[in-house]
Formats: C-alpha cells, sequence, structure tokens
C-alpha cells in the first residue's frame, strides 16, 4: 500500500503527473457546474456523454501550452490558466443564474454602457458555493508551495508536448463530428448558446462567439448593395396588408410609448391574498377603448431592454449574441420610428430615468431620430429618489410631466419605467403589497414593484385625463422582457398554481402586455398572436403612414391576414398551432408534446423555415448596415449630428420648438403650468 502511494506521489511530482492532477481537477469543476448551475437540456446517452467529456479537448490544448516551457514557469503558466478559466465559468455562472445565457464579447464589450447599478444586482446573484470553482487553484498552490508536490525541473520532451496537442485536436474534431451528427448544422442553423456548450463546451463556444464577432465586423466592411434584394424579395412575399377598419384611425394624435420594464402578462388580473397586483392596469387592459393582446411574446435576447427597444422603434430582431444597440447603435443607418414620425410633422422625445449611456442610448436615439433625449440629468437627483437601476417611476412620471407639458403637439413620447426592474428593490415606505410566498427571495418582491409601477402608471394616466391630453393621445403599452427568469422553475410553478413546469409551459411565459387605448377605438382582448417585432408596422398603419416602403420584419396584428408565427430569437417559435421549444413539439391549445405525423411536420419545418430566414435576413440587415444601401421615397436619412441630448441644448431646442408651432400643452393652457394637476402619493416628495 505504501509503495502505491510512493509511485502515485512520484508520478504527481513530475511535470506531466501535476498536468494530468491540474487536467483532472478542471475537468470535475466545469462538468460540476455543468450539472448544477447551467441548464443545457442534456436528453439521450449521447448528449450526456458529450456533455461529460467536452470539457476535455480544450482543456489539454490550452494546459498544454505550458509543456513546452521549462522549470517553475511551466507549472505557474498552468496554475495562470487554470485561473482565467476560473474567472470565465465564474462569470458565466453568474450571468447565465440571472439571464438563462452565457456570456458573449458583445456582452462584454458593451458592459461599459451597463453600468453604475450592476453591484446591487451582482450582490444578488451572487452565491457563496460559487467560488468553489476557484478552489483547485488554491490547493495546488499550497500543495507546491508547501512542496508537497515539487516541482520537476527536467524538460518535458517537446514530441510529447506536441502529441498532447495533436490529441486534443483530434479529440476537439471527433467531438465536432458526433456532436454535428446529433445536432445537424450544430453551428450554422442553431439561435441558442445552450447548444454550443452542451456538445462542445464553454471554451469552444468562447472561441466560436469571438469568430462570430469578428465576422461581424467583416461583415459590414465587405456588405454591398445587392445584399439588400434577397430581404426586400421576402418582405415583398411576407408583408400584410393594413386592415381598412383600422388603418388611420389614430391620425394626428400624440403617441404614448409606455415602456413596462420586466412585466409579464401573467401580473395581468393576478392576485395575491386576494388583492390584485395591478388594479390600474387591469382596468386599463378591459376598458372598452383598448385593444389588449394576450398572445403577444417577448422576442428578447441577451441585449434584454435594448432588443425590445430595437424592435419596437425598428421592427428588426436583436442580435442572437450581445445588444445591436450597443454594438450598431452608433455607426449603422436606421428607418426607425421617431425619424418616421418627425417627418411627418412628429416632435419625437425618449424619457428615462437613468444615465444616457445605458444601454448606448446617448448614441442610438441619435441614429433613430429622436429630437429629444430627457435623461437622468433632467430631472431633481436625490438619494431618496433613486432605486436599483434609476429614478422611482413616481418621481420619474411626475418629472416628466413638465417636459411632456412642453412638447409641441402632435407628439411621440417614449417613457421607461425602471422600478420593476431585477433586484425588485423598494424602501419600505414604498411598500404597500405583500410579496409572494415562494421562498424564492429574487421572485417574491417582484409583485411589489410592480404594484409600485402600477400605482405610477395609475398617477400619471390620471394626469392625462386632467390636461385632455388623453382624448387626443394613443396610448401604448409593452412589457419589455421577462421578469423572472426561467432558473427559477419551483417559484414559477407556484406563481402558475402547478405543481410542475415544462417547456411549453416556460415558453408561455414568455407572454408580456401589448395594449392600445385611445378614445373611440374599438377595443376588447385580441387573441391574435405575434411579438415586439409587430409593434412598428402596427402603429403605423393606426397613425395612417404607409410603411410598403420600409425595411421591417414585422407584420401588422391588426391585419385580417397574417401570419401568426411568433419566432424567439434562439430559433424555437410559438404559433396558434403548435409551440417548438428545442426541438420538442406541443400542440399550443393543449400543451400535449407530440411526435409530428407527416403533415405536421410538412407544417412545422415550414414554419421553421420562415423563422430561420426572417432571423438571419434580420441579422444580415443589421450587421451589414443594408440600410446605408436604402433610399425609400419619402424618407430622409437621419443626420445624427444635428442631435444634441446635453440639457442646455434640450431646453433651447424646447424653446425653438415653443416659437415655431405653439401647440404644446403649456401654450394650450395659456402659459399656465400643469404640474399642479399633477397627483402622486410619492412620499419622497411629501
Amino acid at each position: 500500500m505504501s509503495s502505491h502511494i510512493k509511485n502515485t506521489r512520484r508520478f504527481f511530482n513530475t511535470k506531466f503527473g501535476f498536468f494530468v492532477l491540474i487536467v483532472a481537477l478542471f475537468w470535475l469543476k466545469t462538468y460540476i457546474s455543468y450539472r448544477i448551475d447551467f441548464t443545457l437540456g442534456a436528453k439521450g446517452g449521447i448528449q450526456q456523454f458529450l456533455l461529460a467529456v467536452n470539457p476535455l479537448p480544450a482543456a489539454l490544448l490550452i494546459f498544454g501550452i505550458a509543456l513546452y516551457f521549462r522549470g517553475k514557469l511551466a507549472y505557474w503558466l498552468m496554475i495562470i490558466i487554470d485561473l482565467i478559466e476560473s474567472i470565465w465559468i465564474f462569470a458565466n455562472v453568474l450571468y447565465y443564474r440571472e439571464f438563462s445565457d452565457f456570456l458573449s464579447f458583445g456582452i462584454i464589450k458593451g458592459s461599459g454602457t451597463v453600468q453604475n447599478n450592476l453591484g446591487k444586482s451582482l450582490a444578488e446573484i451572487l452565491h457563496p458555493l460559487d467560488f468553489f470553482v476557484f478552489i483547485d487553484i488554491i490547493v495546488l498552490i499550497l500543495l507546491l508551495l508547501f512542496r508537497v508536490i515539487k516541482v520537476d525541473h527536467a524538460p518535458f520532451k517537446k514530441r510529447n508536448a506536441f502529441a498532447i496537442t495533436i490529441l486534443s485536436l483530434v479529440l476537439m474534431f471527433a467531438e465536432f463530428g458526433v456532436s454535428n451528427a446529433d445536432r445537424s448544422g450544430l453551428l450554422t442553423r442553431t439561435f441558442d448558446n445552450n447548444y454550443i456548450v452542451k456538445y462542445l463546451g464553454l471554451n469552444e463556444y468562447a472561441a466560436f462567439n469571438a469568430y462570430q464577432t469578428h465576422k461581424e465586423s467583416e461583415t459590414r466592411a465587405e456588405a454591398k448593395p445587392s445584399d439588400l434584394n434577397s430581404v426586400l424579395t421576402y418582405l415583398k412575399h411576407n408583408r400584410s396588408k393594413s386592415n381598412i377598419e383600422y388603418y388611420g384611425k389614430a391620425k394626428g394624435k400624440n403617441v404614448f410609448i409606455i415602456h413596462l420594464e420586466s412585466f409579464q402578462q401573467f401580473l395581468i388580473d393576478y392576485k395575491v391574498d386576494g388583492k390584485e397586483v395591478t388594479p390600474n392596469l387591469n382596468k386599463f387592459y378591459h376598458n372598452q377603448n383598448t385593444l389588449s393582446f394576450d398572445n403577444f411574446y417577448h422576442q428578447v435576447a441577451q441585449g434584454k431592454t435594448s432588443d425590445a427597444e430595437m424592435m419596437l422603434e425598428n421592427s428588426l430582431f436583436g442580435l442572437p449574441e450581445g445588444s445591436a444597440m450597443v454594438t450598431y447603435g452608433t455607426q449603422n443607418t436606421y428607418q426607425a420610428a421617431p425619424a418616421i414620425l418627425a417627418q411627418k410633422g412628429y416632435s419625437t422625445a425618449a424619457f428615462h430615468g437613468d444615465v444616457p449611456s445605458f444601454w448606448n442610448r446617448d448614441n442610438a436615439y441619435k441614429s433613430w431620430g429622436y429630437q429629444y433625449f430627457f435623461d437622468s440629468n433632467y430631472y431633481t437627483e436625490k438619494p431618496s429618489y433613486s432605486v436599483g437601476y434609476g429614478l422611482k417611476d413616481k418621481i420619474f412620471f411626475k418629472d416628466a410631466a413638465q417636459y411632456i407639458q412642453q412638447l409641441p403637439q402632435p407628439f411621440y413620447a417614449k417613457l421607461i419605467t425602471l422600478t420593476n426592474h431585477y433586484p425588485y428593490e423598494l424602501d419600505k415606505q414604498n411598500v404597500s403589497f405583500p410579496a409572494t410566498k415562494t421562498g424564492d427571495n429574487t421572485v417574491d418582491p417582484y409583485v411589489q414593484t410592480a404594484h409600485y409601477l402600477d400605482q405610477a402608471f395609475g398617477e400619471f394616466m390620471n394626469y392625462l385625463t386632467k390636461t385632455g391630453l388623453m382624448k387626443n393621445s394613443m396610448i401604448v403599452l409593452y412589457g419589455d422582457h421577462y421578469g423572472i427568469s426561467n432558473n427559477h422553475r419551483p417559484a414559477i410553478a407556484q406563481l402558475l398554481h402547478k405543481k410542475s413546469i415544462n417547456s411549453f409551459d416556460l415558453a408561455q411565459f414568455q407572454k408580456v402586455p401589448f395594449m392600445i387605448h385611445m378614445d373611440g377605438l374599438k377595443g376588447g382582448i385580441d387573441h391574435t398572436y405575434g411579438g415586439e417585432i409587430d409593434v412598428l408596422p402596427t402603429l403605423l398603419h393606426l397613425l395612417g403612414v404607409k410603411d410598403d416602403n420600409t425595411i421591417q420584419f414585422g407584420n401588422d396584428l391588426l391585419s385580417k391576414k397574417r401570419n401568426q408565427v411568433v419566432a424567439f430569437r434562439n430559433g424555437d417559435f410559438v404559433s396558434p398551432e403548435y409551440t417548438v421549444v428545442g426541438g420538442s413539439v406541443y400542440l399550443t391549445k393543449t400543451g400535449k408534446q407530440i411526435t409530428p405525423n407527416k403533415k405536421q411536420a410538412a407544417e412545422i419545418k415550414k414554419m421553421q423555415n420562415h423563422v430561420t430566414t426572417e432571423l438571419s435576413l434580420s441579422d444580415k440587415v443589421v450587421l451589414g448596415d443594408l440600410l446605408r444601401f436604402y433610399n425609400p421615397k419619402g424618407f430622409k436619412k437621419v443626420d445624427k449630428k444635428s442631435y444634441s441630448y446635453k440639457y442646455a441644448d434640450g431646453m433651447k431646442l424646447l424653446k425653438e420648438m415653443d416659437k415655431k408651432k405653439k401647440t404644446d400643452l403649456l401654450n394650450k393652457s395659456k402659459k399656465k403650468d400643469t404640474l399642479n394637476l399633477y397627483k402622486t402619493d410619492a412620499p419622497e416628495l411629501k
């Protein structure tokens, strides 16, 4: 027995032995993270086998680099490599816990624009056991420092190091071959990062993502006008006609876009302890002058809120990696809602209670043609006025009103709420609703911040009614993305009053509200299936603005003949007939999982091809900046240099516009400030 121990110790005192040890420990902790921290959905023997072995090829390749060096340097190189790899796992664990996705270079690149407030979110996400990924490094360093493992100064034969490198590459290609056989077109057709990590591994995903990022920059440089041909052909055959019953019904009206942060459809009419979470929104939802869509889905990816804004303003999808608004918001050409309406005589303004650089808004909004951007610099700032990601909603709406009353009419105004943002923080003086009791500390406060948002919304609607703005405005509400991620399945099941939930339930959980309210509008609950990509054409048709010369991938939700296949960014989709999630097929009406028959398989394939084509062509437009080549009649390209969102410039522009039009609310009330009509119970303002 003692001789066996001596032989084992002798082996680990060699450079190759230390290499084997560090690779083995790295493989073990990576696999444990796969099983515990990620939901990769490995099914069947092949997928389970690939999940178990996929950390090894990259580990052999990367750690094998150190074998080409002598003495202590080789050992410390292996430790440094392990540290870098561990940080990569650690970062992905934290990111995945909240966003159900893996970090991309696009997100890392854009992290400087999503600033200031991430510390609080990180504190909520972080678990003590997350530091488990660094334990092996600490142990190995101690073993070396206390000479339990001694440094082998003998050079490792170069041919053996080279053999390990070749072995790692052979294993990688073999792994890819088996993976591609099980999942055809793994790297060409999938829109879901989970597949790449499940089959190939975190390191291979990072390499593929780096390649994608590089290709994206090349794509723009290589793009040419003829690339638009396939896009225009697709749109010609897939654009639905407007509904004559609704076309132009809102012509000349002001437009309010109210962005409901992290607000999901299930909150409508939802009760806790017999109390409505959102009584004001419920009343609005069921109003006879409100068109409410109950099969409306968010379609965001890693860009979350920025993806929602991208679709809302442009009818272009966000990207599968990172944020298009961050990466392509500054340089690209757009034909966005603010620019379209500004050229029809509208004033256009965005309101946001946080720093202007968040999601690169201060640059992207210029590209989209916003004349005004009222960011945090325009509002009174006190420590008690903000929580989480910016100004509290009640204070935000009231402060925004001082600028709304000065906007020349008609105007297009987007107001972005913030309080109902993860981690759903609210100070005690503003908590007036019971938390849910799922036992999940992330989920339970969600209804409290949602209730606060509802109260703020009710106060704002009262102001619009008192000032008369309600009568001559179209009010549009939409939820930007989920508030509770799929990683909280037990809590979601409790919220939905179910014993357990499956992939179908989670797909349906992605519904968000979409409401259009206007005096005299024929309202009701509309069961049409649609998503955020469809908002812009719907609104333009209601406003009587022709969009047959635009490049928009959505279709009017009110059109009598429209394709009701709703594409998710990862390539899954929902339709009135089928819901397809990760290759599994469900009947949408019943939620029953099926094995499609020949007829059903043909229908699903047609829908899947539509989704894949739609997503890929939208990406082609964004990545290649193809709108720079497009010159539709009646639309003038946006001159970004003509916009400034500095406080002094914004106030100067308001005065200049006032002199020209005199159609703002303040003028109509004979310069009488309307803020005295705004009533709020915000305790901070008392």
